[in-house]
């Protein structure tokens, strides 16, 4: 098997809730598991079981109680601890090895839908008319008529939102790709056309972590199910 791309050994979280009385609320303990090239790991479990809080670790967005997370950095190859918090880490880790499509579109003000999905390969020095014209290729291929690529995602549905979101997460060649729920808020149509997406990535030697509500999805680009419920701190409690 090749070398992971990521490795979180003993990661435990826990919120403190300071409006009632500095109360610990834990939510999972001892997570640990790998990925690697070419996988789809869908995080499994039920709801509030600690999904969602395991990807957002893994982009930094939330700090770690204790464990690490090792990510392979695409320039050097060296396996960096994300989960020690460095901001420049996480800065440096984002930028080339790990990208994320949240449940939610989180757009920059007054900025165009062409905008918004072409930001990051400008980020990474790509031309910005190159950087557009790849932009546009995918909003087409998720659907999105050409007449909105100029107005701000804000006016936007929820399902022209989220292919928004979609389409700049996949536009990058990030080695690592997290997905929260990528297809919740789309129809049958979009979703097929994400779940080829998602095969596209992996057969390129891309490594998928993810949460996959849908069940038709889940079933079509999974090759591992990891069950959170092993993680959960509440249960143990």
């Amino acid at each position: 098997m090749t070398a992971p791309l990521l490795s979180v050994e003993g990661v435990a979280k826990s919120f403190t809730m300071h409006l009632l009385g500095g109360l610990t609320l834990p939510v999972v303990e001892n997570v640990r598991f790998e990925l690697h090239p070419g996988e789809c790991v869908v995080l499994g479990g039920p709801s509030g079981v600690g999904k969602s809080s395991i990807l957002r670790m893994i982009y930094g967005n939330y700090a770690v109680d204790r464990g690490s997370i090792l990510v392979r950095d695409a320039v050097d190859g060296q396996m960096r601890d994300l989960g020690a918090g460095d901001p420049r880490t996480v800065l440096r880790l984002r930028e080339r090895s790990i990208g994320y499509v949240s449940q939610f579109l989180r757009a920059v003000p007054r900025a165009s839908a062409l905008e918004v999905v072409a930001d990051p390969l400008v980020r990474l020095g790509v031309p910005r008319e190159a950087a557009s014209q790849r932009a546009a290729a995918m909003l087409r291929r998720l659907n999105l008529p050409d007449a909105l690529f100029d107005l701000p995602p804000a006016t936007f549905s929820g399902g022209e939102k989220q292919r928004v979101n979609i389409a700049r997460g996949f536009l990058t060649d990030h080695p690592i790709l997290l997905l929260d729920e990528p297809t919740a808020s789309l129809d049958a149509a979009n979703r097929d056309v994400v779940v080829a997406m998602i095969r596209e990535k992996l057969a390129d030697g891309v490594a998928i972590l993810g949460i996959f509500h849908d069940e038709p999805v889940r079933a079509a680009v999974a090759t591992r199910i990891l069950d959170v419920s092993a993680f959960s701190a509440r249960k143990a409690a």
